[in-house]
């Protein structure tokens, strides 16, 4: 188990995650802690010791920039490795952390291979680099280790796409040739509050008939009220009223042109009845269904 230990101070969570995944996945066995901002590490620095501090610049309450200063005002902090994590590179912020005693710097956003460099380098310098050799991670088949902030945030366990290799894509879905319009046992036309469609009569009983319909740009509405008219020639026409009580594809697929709906009567007059129960019986209509499925 490696002794070293390591404090990440940083105001996002996104960030401190970031930091301690990648040096756990680095380095196993590390002891990482964590501050949301400068006045809380402090307070964590106060009472335990440590052997690296990784900072972020911005932060509330107190600097990135403060707590290095206040660290290096402390005998027993004068000498532990303080790398800022930031992205601020300009010359003027380069100059102020220098003159205060940083270490080093990392920017965001960097990768396992860069976080592994300056956390090596700032070790080694203060005589702890030997402390890691027992907590070398395995290499991965490529050959190195995982270089990206996903990487890190997963604990290596990220699947990489190398640049230049194939792309595996999931294969297309088969086409099917369109379908021929759905046969019935005969013709009607369901007249909704604002439109007409033609359908076909798939089933029909004394409760409810199964119709199909074409797809258009506006689909009819479950509960929606409508009458639905059965033609079978010789002059006779049956105007039934009732409502959608279902809608679905006719067919499993989200591009279906073909609608199926159950439409169910709520008219109780004997004689539209009774001629519901010739047009059955005459089995101009008629096939195995079973009312309600």
């Amino acid at each position: 188990m490696s002794k070293v230990s390591v404090l990440v101070v940083d105001d996002a969570p996104f960030i401190r995650d970031l930091i301690k995944k990648g040096l756990r996945t680095l380095f196993p066995g590390i002891h990482v802690d964590e501050a949301v901002n400068g006045r809380k590490a402090q307070q964590t620095l106060s009472r335990e010791r440590f052997d690296l501090i990784l900072c972020d610049w911005e932060m509330p309450e107190m600097s990135g920039l403060e707590l290095l200063t206040w660290c290096r005002e402390q005998d027993a902090l004068k000498t532990v490795p303080f790398i800022m994590v930031t992205s601020r590179g300009d010359k003027e912020n380069v100059i102020q952390a220098i003159q205060a005693g940083v270490s080093d710097y990392i920017g965001k956003p960097f990768s396992n291979d860069q976080l592994s460099a300056k956390v090596r380098k700032a070790l080694a310098r203060a005589g702890k680099l030997e402390a890691l050799a027992a907590a070398e991670p395995e290499r991965s088949l490529s050959g190195g280790l995982p270089n990206d902030s996903l990487a890190a945030l997963t604990g290596g366990k990220a699947e990489v796409i190398k640049r230049g290799a194939p792309m595996q894509s999931r294969p297309a879905p088969e086409r099917t040739a369109p379908k021929a319009a759905p046969t019935g046992r005969g013709q009607g036309q369901l007249r909704l509050p604002d439109r007409q469609l033609d359908c076909v009569i798939k089933a029909l009983s004394l409760k409810e008939a199964l119709l199909v319909i074409k797809r258009g740009d506006v689909l009819p509405q479950v509960l929606e009220s409508a009458v639905l008219d059965l033609e079978q020639g010789a002059g006779e026409t049956a105007r039934l009223n009732g409502y959608l009580h279902a809608i679905a594809a006719l067919e499993p697929t989200p591009a279906t042109e073909w609608l199926q709906l159950t439409f169910r009567f709520v008219d109780r007059d004997p004689q539209k009845l009774d001629y519901l129960s010739r047009l059955i019986a005459r089995g101009s209509m008629q096939r195995h269904y079973v009312p309600g499925a």
